[in-house]
């Protein structure tokens, strides 16, 4: 895709993209995301699961017709589940399961290593641990810490770098990786943001070379990185204000479907 051939689908990842880390959207975003689905295909890739993109996003998207909603595209824990918007709620286009050995083996290895690298934190907000069903997350400081308590838990991720590269030495037959600003996520192998979008290609006919991949991560270490690496067009951000400024300035630039 060149700056002349606009995009036919644009994805985003959730946390610091769309909103602060488990944050809802602002009105804004909100705004900006039907005005884009009103005239290409949307969709949000993220590690977290369904729940998360339902209260962050599904619930704070302000009016639309049926048509419009459906352009929308929910691809939890990076892809391992797809989900459309329909008049009648959010359905399941598919969802994969990690199977029970390889979930013990992941929440064993990823508490232990937490706990030998002196990683494992006694005031938490949650669970530490999750089991999404096709993703096992590490949350450093649980799933509902505030956004300035994780900020500085780990401000330039050698914690959760050292900690992704002592688990996944203990489980090589699953995919670790640095999740969010305190997570850690273990799939099955060769599970990344880049396997998302390769589904997005293969449910939507939509080829990767007319894709729009917006994210805070595209560092090498990040992980909206493989997006990157795969060769799709991606544009940086550095938190949901720059999301919108560079929506206002695309969305006026591409044609409303009708």
């Amino acid at each position: 895709m060149t700056d002349s051939n606009p995009p036919l689908l644009v994805a985003f990842d959730l946390d610091d993209t769309l909103a602060p880390s488990k944050s809802r959207i602002d009105p804004r975003i909100g705004e900006l995301l039907i005005a884009l689905a009103e005239r290409v295909e949307v969709a949000i890739i993220s590690g977290g699961q369904l729940t998360q993109f339902t209260t962050q996003v599904v619930d704070r998207l302000p009016d639309a017709s049926a048509a419009v909603r459906s352009r929308i595209h929910l691809l939890p824990t990076c892809g391992t589940q797809y989900y459309r918007l329909t008049e009648d709620g959010v359905v399941t286009v598919y969802k994969r399961s990690l199977t029970d050995d390889e979930k013990s083996r992941a929440l064993a290895a990823v508490e232990g290593e937490a706990r030998r690298l002196g990683l494992w934190e006694s005031e938490t907000w949650g669970d530490i641990l999750e089991d999404r069903g096709s993703q096992i997350t590490f949350s450093a400081l649980g799933q509902q810490a505030p956004v300035a308590a994780k900020m500085a838990w780990d401000p330039t991720g050698e914690k959760k770098n050292a900690l992704r590269a002592a688990v996944a030495a203990l489980i090589p037959d699953l995919e670790v990786r640095s999740g969010g600003s305190t997570s850690v996520d273990i799939t099955e192998q060769g599970i990344d943001k880049a396997y998302g979008m390769r589904q997005l290609a293969e449910q939507t006919g939509i080829a990767l070379d007319d894709m729009l991949f917006v994210g805070d991560r595209l560092d090498p270490e990040g992980n909206d990185y493989p997006v990157l690496a795969m060769g799709v067009r991606c544009h940086a951000v550095e938190g949901w204000e720059d999301t919108a400024a560079h929506l206002e300035q695309l969305i006026p630039t591409l044609p409303v479907r009708v």
